[in-house]
């Protein structure tokens, strides 16, 4: 008799994004702007967009100006569906 071990659940891979925290002046909450550029679909010109996220940091850590990794949540609030992984890049002290 063999018996067949059951491989642990391979772990979802989650997709992250980077992005610059806008605002900082609410509590465990802040405003993240993810730049991208998208090819028109005729002209061939890129184009420069952006995505606003709500995003939620329980432990305050971002400020603004800093660049943050985020990545998808369960939903927390009506509009905070993010949260932070990490701060990426500290902003400067003259912004």
């Amino acid at each position: 008799m063999s018996t067949t071990q059951a491989k642990p659940a391979a772990e979802k891979q989650v997709s992250t994004k980077i992005g610059v925290v806008e605002t900082d002046q609410r509590d465990k909450t802040r405003k993240v702007v993810v730049a991208f550029q998208q090819k028109h679909a005729k002209y061939g010109k890129y184009l420069a967009k952006r995505t606003v996220l709500h995003v939620h940091d329980p432990a305050n850590e971002s400020r603004k100006g800093d660049r943050v990794e985020v990545r998808p949540c369960r939903p927390i609030s009506k509009t905070k569906r993010w949260e932070i992984v990490r701060v990426v890049e500290k902003a400067r002290a003259g912004m």
